[in-house]
């Protein structure tokens, strides 16, 4: 089970769970069809783009007992037997608690000009509510100095899966609006007190992801699997949630500061780019995100997805649409692989979903398909979908089987060639003017890789998990290359 759903194995459940299905281009259709054809990239990515790395909280911080810190869902779930594939858990993880200033020197020598990272909620907010932890913020305090000292922009992520323990135990965690509640006065009182130094806040990290399989399918935390009705509720709260704390990050913060979600998109590419089938695909970004990336841009729900859901339909009072589409800065997309290939029908929707033949390639991971061209469909399918004027790449990476040869390196081509590939579409993208103004690679570090446990490895510095010593990868100096250049290949 845990191998079926791994870390981002799950938006064909996303998508057709929220399906029940602008801005228009400066060039025509046709000419957009012909760019798409052509696959000519820009020589290099604009002038301002930000290059970052990414990580969260739970994969990399241990000391989850240090100086106040409350009990998080992960905490349990991965001190249950069964549910992390190698039997680790995230106590220790990769020590960033103690080993930041490490960290942000070894973010330096890359030169990269921005760190997406989380805050963990339970650090904060011990039990979600109530008496906030100044030894919690203390912690950022330090990291938000250090990384301005070193001049990489700090981007925060506010809530990255770990929620307090103790608003599951009270509420049911993401169940009850009174933790959509919860987050906005959590969200609230961090840029109150950090918005001085953070500019840029990402609200949920992929509602689709923790939504499903933690409430639906019980592979992640916390471990629930709740009839459609209820998971429809549960979306809705997260949904919920994010407005409301937009509404808290605009009362609290400071004049300038950016706010907006980061969604795994269920990316729609047209199997063959034709303008049938490219209208196709935006029809099914739209449909196939109904349920939370839509309501959030549009301010309601798809007439199809009230239509499918039937019975099964979130219950929210009139002025809760009006919260959860409170106006956003930006919008993050997390950025693996093509969720669905779709072509041109007749019937409604208007688009046909292709299954994926056993052959298609894929990374180590075998959910890891393979798709440099979803770095060029979901970011410009989105900004015509919605209207969208500045999007960032808010994670983008492969895991590997990374070896450290006789000479103590790691020469991951494969990671190479893959993110070689999606950094070129994505350029390509740029190019045509797609608003991407950022990419964030995941990870900056090997991490506690949620369910999959400490074996399989994102980052562009392997951590050797026993004595904490990180190693430069042959990706890192791929990447410092790209970012010194600000462009790939030529």
């Amino acid at each position: 089970m845990l191998g079926k759903f791994s870390r981002r194995h799950f938006a064909k459940v996303v998508g057709f769970s929220a399906f029940g299905m602008t801005r228009k281009s400066a060039k025509s259709e046709e000419s957009v069809a012909t760019a798409a054809h052509d696959g000519h990239a820009g020589a290099s990515l604009p002038s301002g783009f930000v290059w970052g790395t990414a990580t969260s909280a739970y994969q990399i911080e241990g000391a989850v007992n240090e100086d106040g810190r409350g009990r998080s869902i992960w905490d349990t779930f991965a001190h249950t037997a069964g549910n992390i594939a190698d039997g680790s858990n995230a106590d220790r993880a990769t020590d960033h608690y103690y080993r930041y200033k490490e960290d942000v020197r070894l973010m330096k020598d890359l030169g990269v000009g921005a760190y997406r990272f989380s805050i963990a909620w339970p650090r904060i907010f011990p039990e979600g509510d109530g008496m906030p932890n100044p030894k919690g913020l203390d912690f950022y305090d330090r990291l938000l100095d250090e990384l301005l000292a070193n001049d990489v922009e700090p981007y925060a992520t506010l809530y990255h899966w770990d929620l307090p323990q103790s608003l599951q135990d009270r509420f049911g965690g993401w169940q009850s609006a009174e933790t959509s509640k919860a987050f906005a006065a959590y969200a609230g009182y961090v840029v109150a007190c950090l918005g001085d130094r953070i500019k840029y806040f990402f609200t949920l990290n992929e509602c689709s992801r923790f939504v499903n399989l933690g409430y639906g399918y019980g592979v992640d935390a916390p471990g629930l699997k709740l009839p459609q009705a209820k998971l429809n509720q549960v979306r809705h709260n997260a949904a919920l949630g994010h407005g409301l704390a937009v509404q808290a990050i605009r009362a609290e913060g400071r004049a300038g500061i950016k706010v907006g979600p980061a969604e795994n998109i269920a990316a729609c590419l047209p199997a063959i780019d034709t303008l049938e089938n490219i209208r196709a695909a935006e029809i099914a970004t739209r449909e196939l995100n109904a349920a939370f990336l839509n309501v959030i841009l549009e301010g309601k729900y798809t007439d199809a997805f009230l239509a499918r859901a039937g019975k099964d339909a979130p219950k929210y009072a009139a002025n809760e649409l009006k919260v959860i589409s409170s106006p956003i800065d930006f919008v993050g997309l997390n950025i693996y692989i093509p969720e669905h290939y779709v072509v041109a029908a007749e019937h409604p929707p208007g688009f046909d979903v292709l299954p994926f033949p056993e052959s298609f390639p894929h990374m180590s991971a075998e959910w890891l398909r393979i798709a440099p061209e979803t770095a060029y469909w979901a970011p410009r399918l989105a900004a015509k979908v919605w209207n969208l004027d500045t999007i960032y790449i808010s994670e983008n990476g492969t895991s590997a089987i990374d070896r450290l040869t006789a000479d103590g390196k790691i020469y991951d081509l494969d990671r190479i060639m893959y993110l070689r590939n999606y950094l070129t579409q994505l350029q390509r993208a740029t190019a045509e003017g797609v608003p991407i103004r950022g990419y964030f690679l995941w990870s900056q570090m090997d991490n506690f890789e949620w369910t999959a446990g400490l074996e399989e490895r994102f980052g562009l510095h392997r951590v050797d998990f026993k004595t904490q010593v990180r190693t430069p990868k042959l990706s890192a100096s791929f990447y410092r290359n790209v970012i010194a250049r600000n462009a790939v290949g030529g």
